[in-house]
């Protein structure tokens, strides 16, 4: 285990769920704009695909079948996801920050893409297993992307510090989702129109709750 997983594993720390919000929005709009169009951009291409025929799209007579552009597009969605963190970990850095930052993931696309494929199948299994165990692993996993990106973990050891850190304090970060999960549920409510806003609102609050309790590289380690 490297220095920096024990240190974090030992870490003590407590949730502050009304400071991520005001650290979040504060991240959020020095740069609004951008964040609302990559995310008009993700809603974008998962529509286009649903409509397109299949083979390539996963539009069907029944409506079951997946089509290669999804497939690819599935692929690539950790990557494309993992780009909220990029610009919001440059903006709290104090850094500036440009449309095409959102695509960085591409520079971490294995380690990215393995995160988000080997948690998702645990937390399946777990959801398999009685629901609470994947309860329980979606919120310890919280953190297991921001440690890829910004700590250059690889995946397993990002999964294992992510949980066993979060895991001292898990009721408070099922907490912090739950609010998340309302501000969602709100943006959805105003016409969907909301949740280009909430979406990446909600990963600046967490990339807050990163800085907060992990704490990001200088930007020389970048």
């Amino acid at each position: 285990m490297s220095s920096f997983s024990s240190d974090l594993i030992n870490r003590d720390y407590e949730v502050k769920i009304g400071d991520y919000f005001s650290r979040g929005w504060e991240i959020f709009k020095q740069k609004a704009l951008l964040f609302v169009l990559f995310t008009l951009l993700l809603v974008l291409l998962s529509v286009v695909l649903s409509v397109l025929p299949y083979p390539l799209g996963s539009s069907s007579e029944d409506g079951s079948k997946v089509g290669i552009l999804n497939i690819a597009f599935n692929v690539i969605s950790p990557a494309l996801t993992a780009g909220y963190y990029f610009v919001a970990f440059q903006l709290a850095r104090g850094r500036s920050a440009v449309f095409g930052d959102f695509f960085q993931g591409f520079n971490k696309f294995l380690p990215i893409f393995l995160t988000s494929l080997v948690s998702g199948i645990l937390i399946a299994i777990g959801f398999v297993l009685l629901v609470l165990p994947g309860i329980y692993l979606a919120v310890a996993y919280l953190f297991a992307q921001p440690l890829v990106i910004d700590k250059g973990a690889d995946f397993w050891q990002a999964m294992e510090t992510s949980r066993k850190l979060i895991t001292k304090k898990w009721f408070s970060f099922f907490g912090l989702l739950l609010v998340l999960f309302l501000l969602n549920l709100a943006g959805a409510i105003l016409l969907g129109v909301g949740l280009l806003v909430t979406i990446p609102l909600s990963s600046c609050i967490l990339a807050a709750a990163y800085e907060d309790i992990v704490g990001l590289n200088s930007v020389a380690d970048v």
